[in-house]
């Protein structure tokens, strides 16, 4: 422990005072398999320079999308993002301005984040919506919490179109949480009668549009049945490009929206930074999670910001809080701003329609080749294809061919042999007619 101050002394003491008996006893809830044995497998100390290159070796094994033809979709999506973007989010106002815990201070940031949710409210269709959550999935999970304190309800149930990723993280709260879980199987065909499941323990219905696996859907008549029962609607949107063409979810009836922000003014970054979108209806509010950025006047009437029913846990009346989520990836919520306001609300529809036709050209070249079907009657820049092989074995041999040809649905289903045959292939405004016709040449050689 070369880098602690404490003694041997002060670890006794301290562990005394909380009633251990050693270290290894504040790890006591952590699984065995969990845990490591010894030390990390990695080299020893090293100088600087050796580092760096070794590191920048590990680095190198990896392909980015950009370096090649790249159709990677499910959840997570490439897009040009403007270089005014970064050039704007890298001022010092913004790069170093962390989470408003006196948020007055801060009215720059407070009039961004106001922005924001003004943003998000419109494409999404809803009254509300909060200064941004860590990500999609995240999101959904806290849209689920919040419907258990609307509904007074502790069960909520998931579409099979909802991207597992959403439902594992959903499931994780859930078993820490006390409330459960029925999450229909995976269906490609997209056809699953979800009305007809609730019942008066169901506090909420969890949908995707489009789905996991491409599919369009209009919720409208599932909302009706929903809060009849006395549930609530959430509709998830991974793509978030999708909202400047398709009918928004609160023109469906959705009580809670939850979006992964990603697609505008974030790079794919790996899986991350990315910036989770949540709003609702005026009447929920008060249950929403995370920050809300309200407008006010001054003292001397001048126009102004600050945070406003702020029920968290860092702040007043913590017992009440309504998310232990600590940060609202401020940075990430000022990309997707800049970004939007750059596009304006013809750029966003125009940037919609473009994705749109290159997923329909791309599908009607793939769809040429022989042994390929399309599995969707709709979708927007997202698909799912069925191969006469295994969707795996494909997309390694096409990567050696130059394309990232999408992902098998095999990798977020592992236990399901009749989705193995299964690829998600996405095409955004950044695939070239070039690329398409080498993804189309290449899935032809490889079957």
């Amino acid at each position: 422990m070369r880098y602690l101050p404490h003694t041997a002394q002060d670890r006794r003491e301290m562990l005394a005072a909380i009633g251990a008996a050693s270290v290894d006893d504040l790890y006591r809830d952590v699984p065995h398999s969990a845990r490591l044995g010894g030390l990390v497998d990695l080299p020893r100390h090293q100088g600087e320079l050796a580092v760096e290159r070794d590191i920048a070796g590990l680095a190198a094994k990896n392909r980015p999308a950009g370096s090649m033809a790249s159709f990677l979709g499910g959840g997570a999506y490439r897009h040009h993002v403007p270089s005014s973007v970064d050039h704007l989010i890298q001022r010092g106002e913004f790069l170093t301005s962390y989470t408003p815990y006196q948020p007055e201070v801060t009215q720059g940031t407070l009039q961004m984040l106001f922005e924001f949710q003004t943003q998000v409210a419109l494409i999404s269709g809803m009254d509300v919506a909060n200064a941004s959550m860590y990500d999609g999935a995240t999101g959904a999970a806290e849209a689920v919490l919040m419907a258990n304190r609307v509904t007074k309800r502790a069960k909520a149930l998931l579409s099979g179109g909802l991207h597992p990723h959403y439902r594992e993280v959903i499931e994780t709260y859930g078993r820490w949480s006390g409330f459960s879980v029925k999450a229909a199987a995976a269906d490609v065909s997209g056809v699953e009668d979800l009305a007809s499941r609730i019942d008066a323990e169901t506090s909420c219905v969890v949908v995707q549009n489009p789905s996991i696996f491409g599919r369009i859907h209009d919720y409208a008549a599932l909302a009706a049945a929903a809060q009849n029962a006395g549930a609530l609607l959430v509709v998830v949107v991974t793509e978030a490009v999708s909202l400047g063409l398709l009918k928004p979810p609160g023109e469906m009836g959705a009580d809670i929206f939850v979006g992964e922000g990603q697609s505008i003014g974030n790079a794919l970054n790996f899986g991350g930074p990315y910036v989770g979108l949540f709003a609702t209806r005026d009447k929920y509010v008060r249950q929403m999670p995370g920050r809300l950025t309200g407008e006010t006047v001054d003292a001397d009437g001048r126009r102004g910001w600050v945070l406003t029913l702020s029920t968290r846990e860092q702040h007043i009346r913590r017992e009440k809080a309504t998310s232990n989520i600590c940060t609202n990836s401020g940075l990430c919520a000022l990309a997707f701003c800049i970004h939007l306001s750059l596009l304006g609300e013809d750029g966003f529809t125009r940037l919609a329609q473009i994705n749109h036709a290159h997923a329909v050209q791309l599908a009607e070249k793939l769809g040429g080749v022989k042994g390929v079907s399309l599995v969707n009657d709709s979708f927007f820049n997202e698909f799912t294809l069925k191969l006469p092989k295994p969707a795996s074995e494909v997309v390694e041999r096409l990567v050696d061919k130059g394309v990232l040809a999408g992902v098998p649905a095999s990798r977020l289903w592992p236990d399901q042999p009749d989705l193995a045959n299964h690829l998600i292939v996405a095409a955004t405004e950044t695939n070239t007619e070039a690329e398409m016709d080498l993804f189309a040449r290449s899935l032809a050689e490889v079957l």
